[in-house]
């Protein structure tokens, strides 16, 4: 998805959108739409067809209010478009797809689990990891760097689930097949439904096998959490354990690849590069203004359980509501110069992982993993030039580019540090 500046929101027509359409986000200009919406409608209802519609909310203070408050706006029937007017298989047993309080009692262990201090375990793996995935940049030739960074995640996710290493690949394949079905590159020959229940039936298939080997051979990664997790007294049965190994891997295949291609798309070539690289104290900082500037996981469903007003607009019970994170992530009402890459920004209430109950519960996989990634970049390489078009993500659910021809030049000190000859 293009990170586009703003144009003049009158001379958007918003009719002429549809913003569940997945080639807006491949080849048009979503923020272009968003601005304009924040600016004229920032609630607004997008039929789809004649039976089914959804209202879209763009603003960062409604978006923050739909996905906090339970109470008025359910996760259970469904948390993506994909989804829309149908009923979610993993309600009650998925934890994306599960309303408090059960939801708290099974993100509990799991949050135990993924505090910051037992993510660090984990930063000699990924260090290893993504030294390998930039290995290519190494020669200073063209290489596809949005192409490097899908592969990265599994350096995460693989190691802390305990999945064999030869199947990594083929998982980055199936997650990138259910979050752009629509997409050519990924789409198989059936088409979009196709696509996305091979990639489902193929998911499910490899988890159901990797649980009857693990159940014997219990040991400290994340599935045998969930086979030893109790709720309510009672173990999870396979299905609901299935479901959160597929939100597991689709969560961190969705949120890490995209972030550093937003962010080098914007300030490659320019002085904030440079003043990033220079000021390694502001790592952090500038880690959580590319998950601001990319906002990756690009929308959040959730259903009104009664009649809410929003923006003036009058929600009924049981209709969708669309929160557009990008848009909340732009909201000019929210941040100052939100259109401007701030490595200094503070401070920085993005959404990127949504809010309240169901905030990313892999957050600080992937602030660890982004960091680490960051950090070597500004270590070994002086700078990154365009070596050819870049091509994005045709998803209404990820807001990513898949290809991004790159040339890099080392710096001299990695050059004598990691033996690689000087070009």
């Amino acid at each position: 998805m293009r990170l586009s500046h703003p144009v003049d929101p009158d001379s958007v027509d918003l009719d002429s959108y549809d913003l569940s359409d997945s080639r807006l986000y491949g080849d048009g200009d979503p923020h272009a739409v968003w601005h304009a919406m924040r600016d004229r409608e920032p609630v607004r209802w997008q039929p789809v067809n004649d039976t089914l519609g959804f209202w879209s909310v763009t603003t960062f203070e409604d978006a923050d209010l739909v996905l906090r408050d339970h109470t008025r706006f359910t996760s259970q029937r469904g948390t993506m478009l994909f989804l829309l007017g149908k009923e979610d298989p993993a309600r009650g047993r998925q934890m994306a797809a599960t309303d408090p309080p059960r939801h708290n009692r099974m993100r509990e262990p799991m949050q135990r689990a993924l505090t910051s201090k037992r993510v660090e375990r984990y930063r000699d793996a990924v260090t290893e990891e993504v030294r390998r995935v930039l290995a290519p940049a190494l020669t200073e030739e063209p290489f596809d760097f949005a192409e490097a960074m899908m592969t990265l995640p599994m350096a995460t996710a693989g190691t802390m689930m305990a999945l064999p290493r030869e199947t990594w690949p083929r998982l980055t394949r199936l997650t990138a097949m259910s979050i752009a079905p629509d997409d050519p590159e990924f789409q198989e020959p059936g088409g979009p439904k196709a696509t996305l229940e091979t990639a489902h039936r193929e998911l499910f298939a490899y988890f159901h096998d990797i649980l009857r080997e693990r159940r014997d051979n219990l040991g400290d990664d994340l599935i045998s959490m969930l086979l030893d997790m109790e709720i309510d007294g009672r173990r999870l049965e396979t299905g609901a354990i299935l479901s959160n190994c597929y939100s597991l891997i689709l969560g961190a295949n969705v949120t890490t690849p995209y972030v550093p291609t937003g962010a080098m798309a914007e300030i490659m070539g320019t002085p904030v590069w440079d003043d990033w690289r220079t000021h390694p104290e502001l790592l952090g900082g500038g880690v959580d203004e590319a998950l601001r500037w990319a906002s990756p996981a690009n929308h959040f469903m959730r259903y009104a359980l009664q009649d809410v007003e929003l923006a003036g607009k009058q929600v009924r019970a049981g209709d969708a509501v669309v929160v557009w994170l990008g848009s909340a992530n732009r909201d000019e009402a929210a941040f100052k110069a939100p259109f401007t890459f701030d490595i200094r920004r503070k401070p920085n209430r993005h959404i990127a992982f949504g809010s309240g109950a169901h905030y990313c519960v892999g957050h600080t996989v992937a602030r660890m993993t982004l960091k680490v990634l960051f950090s070597e970049m500004f270590a070994t390489f002086e700078e990154f030039t365009p070596a050819g078009e870049i091509q994005h993500l045709h998803s209404n659910f990820v807001a990513g580019i898949k290809h991004m021809p790159l040339v890099a030049r080392l710096r001299r000190d990695a050059v004598d540090r990691l033996a690689v000859p000087a070009h």
